[in-house]
């Protein structure tokens, strides 16, 4: 359930919000992007990890041990990118003074969009084998 949650989840960003943030003016970008991870933050990382705590229960408790460890790597590999990729970039986000920024900032938007899309590949992998297991 938490696995489909979080393709589910990561899937709507893709073809909803991103296009949304994809057209506003920066100063309405960095306004509407904190008031959106004020949501996402406090539930998202934890029902991640619960994709992957769930798997390791499994893994340790059943015989499908060689899939699930392959739906282990790639949920890693979600965390990584989340970590690494795209909470780097939110940060930089939510450092941003108000609502202005200098006319050098370098916008985070393409750079986000590409983390997301490979977080959500490696989601909609993890959904699947999770979704056949017997």
């Amino acid at each position: 359930m938490c696995s489909g949650t979080v393709a589910g989840v990561f899937i709507a960003v893709t073809v909803s919000v991103m296009p949304a943030l994809a057209g506003l003016p920066v100063p309405t970008y960095v306004r509407i992007h904190r008031l959106l991870g004020q949501g996402y933050h406090p539930i998202m990382p934890l029902i991640v990890l619960l994709v992957l705590a769930g798997d390791i229960a499994l893994a340790l408790t059943t015989r499908l041990t060689p899939v699930l460890s392959v739906a282990i790597v790639l949920q890693i590999g979600v965390q990584a990118v989340s970590h690494l990729g795209n909470e780097r970039l939110n940060r930089r986000v939510r450092a941003v003074e108000g609502d202005t920024v200098g006319p050098h900032w370098d916008d985070p938007r393409q750079a986000w969009r590409r983390w997301h899309l490979l977080r959500t590949a490696l989601a909609l992998a993890v959904f699947a084998i999770n979704a056949t297991l017997r």
